[in-house]
């Protein structure tokens, strides 16, 4: 009789102490799980965000010049030509690392370079292409930042590359760098222009 009480017993304390595991499992495989997702994310390059503008046409253009810095643009500017179109904003940090790069394809001339002024008050945009210069051929200023949701802007400075067709090419996510320049916008670049 003893020994059935002892297993009955047993068995009990067993069973007591399998919920308690379980205590401690969970957190561990929670934080495998997460650990594998991060991994996962930090191998990707964040510049290379898909946009389904690519290979469609490019939106709709219907807003005012940055005051002093006109023309304003619409679609029927990019047709025929390679041309730029980048996103800045004057409160942009990363937009005065590439500014100096986009006065210099904008003196090359191989491409019409457009701008985009995204949730930025016109006056502090003029006052930011007066103090930093003016590559763009024609400018727009998206005070609401609607237009930049239609382009599928994540954030500034983006840059989008338009086909001679007006079409968008490619997305450049970020400032453009010499090496991006020379890496990535340049050799498609030359591609449209054959």
């Amino acid at each position: 009789m003893e020994t059935s009480k002892v297993l009955t017993s047993d068995n009990q304390a067993e069973t007591a102490r399998s919920p308690r595991r379980w205590i401690y499992v969970i957190p561990v495989v929670g934080f495998v799980i997460l650990a594998f997702a991060l991994a996962l994310g930090l191998q990707r390059d964040p510049s290379l965000l898909p946009s389904v503008l690519v290979g469609g046409p490019a939106p709709t253009i219907a807003l005012p010049a940055v005051p002093g810095y006109g023309p304003e643009f619409t679609n029927a500017d990019f047709m025929g030509k390679v041309s730029l179109v980048n996103v800045f904003a004057s409160w942009c940090v990363s937009c005065r690392y590439e500014h100096p790069l986009l006065m210099e394809v904008a003196k090359s001339g191989d491409v019409a370079v457009y701008g985009l002024a995204y949730k930025d008050a016109p006056e502090d945009t003029a006052e930011w292409l007066d103090q930093f210069g003016n590559p763009f051929t024609g400018t727009a200023a998206d005070v609401s930042g609607r237009a930049g949701i239609d382009w599928g802007v994540y954030g500034v400075p983006e840059t989008f590359l338009i086909a001679p067709d007006g079409t968008v090419a490619f997305k450049h996510v970020g400032p453009i760098t010499v090496e991006s320049w020379r890496d990535s916008l340049a050799p498609r670049i030359a591609e449209l222009l054959q």
